[in-house]
C-alpha cells in the first residue's frame, strides 16, 4: 500500500500516537528546568507543577556548582568520558580491523568473544572487577575508571566496526601494499578514515553511555573529590532531601542533562545514519 492510499483515520491515529509520546518525553524535561528555578517555598506552599514565581531564581545553578563542588565533578566527567572514548574507540577500530581484515585460526570464536561479552549483566563481574582493581591499586583513582570504561566499550564497538572494515575493498589495501605501505599505514591512512560513519556513531554512543554510567563509578570511587556526576548527584539527593533544597537538586540535574541533550541533538543523525549503514553492510 502507498503512501497516497494510507487511510486518513489511520493517519491521524499515527499522528496522535507520536504527538502523545512526544509529550510524555517532553513534559519530565520541561518540568524539571521550571523546577529548578524554584525556592522552596514555591515547592511546599504551592503544587509540585506550577510554574515558578518571578523572579527566577537562576542562582539556583551557581549555588549547586560553587557549594557542592558539582563544577568539579562536571569535571571529572569530561575528563573520564573523553579519555575513555578516544582509547576506547581506537582500541576498538584496531581490533575490529584485524578480525575483518585478516584470515587466522581462532578469528571467529576471537569475534564472539567479545559480542558474548554483551550477554552477561554488568553485577556479575562487578565484586571480582573490585577486587582485581583493589590488587593493582586502581580503586579509588580516575585512571582505573578510565581503563573499565575504555574495556566495556569495545565489544559493542567491535561488533559494529566489524561490519564497516569488511565492505571496504580489497584494491584500496594491495594498492597500497604495492606502493610500499606497511600495515599500520593502511590502517591508519586509508582504512581508519573510511571507516568514519562507524567510528563516529561508536564514539556518541561511547559518550553518552559513559557519561551516565552509574555503577561502576559508585563501587570505584570512595574519594568525593573523585565522584564523577551520576554519583555526585545520588549523594547530593541523600544531603538536599534534608536540607529541603529541592531547587539546586534539580539544576543539578540540569546541568547533567545539558551536554547530552546538546550532544545527542548535533549527532543524532550520525547515530542512526552509522548504525544503519554498518547493519547494511554486514
Amino acid at each position: 500500500m502507498s503512501q497516497g492510499t494510507v487511510n486518513p483515520v489511520f493517519r491521524m491515529f499515527f499522528k496522535f500516537i507520536l504527538i502523545a509520546w512526544a509529550v510524555c518525553v517532553l513534559y519530565p524535561l520541561i518540568w524539571t528546568i521550571l523546577s529548578a528555578l524554584k525556592d522552596n517555598q514555591q515547592f511546599f506552599l504551592g503544587k509540585p507543577w506550577d510554574i515558578p514565581k518571578l523572579p527566577l531564581l537562576w542562582s539556583n545553578f551557581s549555588y549547586v556548582w560553587g557549594k557542592y563542588n558539582f563544577g568539579h565533578n562536571f569535571m571529572n566527567s569530561l575528563v573520564v568520558t573523553l579519555v575513555s572514548t578516544i582509547f576506547g574507540v581506537l582500541l576498538s577500530a584496531t581490533t575490529a580491523y584485524v578480525i575483518a581484515r585478516f584470515t587466522f585460526r581462532g578469528n571467529g570464536l576471537l569475534y564472539y568473544s567479545y559480542l558474548s561479552y554483551m550477554m552477561i549483566p554488568t553485577f556479575l563481574g562487578i565484586i571480582p572487577l573490585f577486587f582485581l582493581l583493589n590488587d593493582l591499586h586502581l580503586t579509588n583513582n580516575l585512571f582505573g575508571l578510565i581503563l573499565v570504561y575504555m574495556v566495556t566499550a569495545v565489544p559493542f564497538a567491535v561488533f559494529v566496526l566489524v561490519s564497516f572494515f569488511k565492505s571496504l575493498p580489497s584494491e584500496l589495501e594491495e594498492a597500497a601494499s604495492i606502493d610500499g605501505a606497511s600495515h599500520y599505514g593502511i590502517f591508519f591512512r586509508i582504512m581508519l578514515p573510511l571507516a568514519k560513519p562507524g567510528l563516529m556513531s561508536v564514539a556518541i554512543i561511547t559518550v553518552l553511555n559513559i557519561w551516565n554510567e552509574y555503577v561502576f563509578a559508585l563501587v570505584l570511587i570512595n574519594d568525593p573529590t573523585k565522584y564523577t556526576i551520576p554519583v555526585a548527584i545520588a549523594v547530593m539527593q541523600g544531603e538536599m532531601q534534608y536540607r529541603t533544597e529541592w531547587g539546586p537538586l534539580f539544576a543539578a540535574l540540569i546541568i547533567s542533562m545539558g551536554p547530552t541533550i546538546v550532544f545527542y541533538s548535533i549527532f543524532q543523525k550520525q547515530i542512526t545514519g552509522g548504525i544503519t549503514a554498518g547493519a547494511l553492510k554486514g
